[in-house]
């Protein structure tokens, strides 16, 4: 196993491994202050860590893999050809959001999530937007390869499938994170859903399909042939996400968000990932420039031989 593969898989599991340490704390601990009081010294300290940086720490480690995961499969260019967009755009959405009130409504970010950019938007912020922007386009990209040769298509509809599953994850987080009994931001306004305004998800819709068409713009025309076996790092960072989400909500009483995510976020992405060809490009790099020469040296072998 190479260095950058193990590097991988570590960053996901330490990702992972810190989400029952949010559902513990947020769900039982907080919620009963008497055992704050009765952990021992240092309980109270690991406890008060985990609880000012964990958060941050799962950001990071998420956006770690999935960089580590973009560069290995799809090479440099169109990893840095959508992280560079995706964060930048989704930056530049949530500072005017946080000013303006548009696109997302009248919402402001408390602690819990790292230095604030501009005093307003926490630096892990857009790195979420990468980590689970990228897998929700890779996995609605690999399930539209059924659309052969139709590019432009294939384009599209991973861009709109994509949205909409990173919006659905945003749909059942949104609730837990920011009306339970500590939370990590809040509405200026009441909406209609569970506390939230609609234009919360136009939002996220026009942000997530901005950043994607931006980045499928980059990529060009050549989209990357992927295979099932290969969708199967971002199927889990995106069920996990959405697993810790759900969880936090599904406690916190807010059910029917979780369940509509359900339907709308987990159903279409384990089809998406199922109708999936069971094999892809060759290698370890979809779709590179070395794997290219290596077909071509390989037809030249076989026409020789002829």
């Amino acid at each position: 196993m190479k260095p950058l593969e193990i590097a991988q898989r570590i960053c996901l599991m330490g990702h992972i491994a810190t989400m029952p340490f949010g559902w513990v704390g947020l769900l039982f601990i907080l919620p009963n202050p008497e055992m704050i009081v009765n952990l021992p010294p240092i309980g109270q300290t690991l406890f008060r860590v985990s609880m000012s940086g964990g958060g941050v720490v799962n950001i990071l480690l998420g956006a770690a893999a999935v960089a580590l995961y973009a560069y290995r499969t799809l090479g440099v260019r169109r990893w840095l050809g959508f992280m560079v967009p995706a964060v930048c755009l989704s930056l530049s959405s949530e500072l005017m959001g946080t000013c303006t009130g548009f696109p997302f409504g009248d919402y402001g970010y408390l602690s819990g999530l790292g230095y604030k950019i501009a005093g307003l938007v926490p630096f892990t912020i857009p790195l979420s937007w990468f980590y689970v922007g990228l897998v929700s386009y890779l996995i609605a990209l690999g399930g539209l390869q059924v659309a052969q040769n139709r590019t432009m298509i294939r384009q599209v509809g991973a861009i709109a499938v994509g949205a909409v599953l990173l919006t659905a994850w945003d749909f059942v987080l949104d609730p837990a994170m920011s009306q339970t009994i500590i939370h990590f931001w809040e509405w200026g306004q009441e909406g209609p859903f569970f506390g939230m305004p609609y234009q919360n998800f136009a939002g996220w819709l026009a942000t997530g399909a901005l950043f994607m068409s931006v980045g499928t713009w980059i990529w060009g025309q050549e989209l990357p042939q992927v295979s099932r076996p290969q969708l199967g790092f971002p199927l889990v960072v995106y069920l996990s996400n959405f697993t810790y989400a759900a969880v936090l909500s599904g406690f916190s009483g807010f059910t029917i968000p979780v369940v509509l995510g359900m339907i709308v976020a987990v159903m279409p992405a384990l089809i998406l990932w199922w109708i999936t060809p069971e094999k892809g490009d060759e290698g370890e790099r979809l779709n590179s420039p070395a794997g290219d020469r290596n077909r071509v040296t390989q037809t030249t072998v076989n026409v020789v031989a002829k």
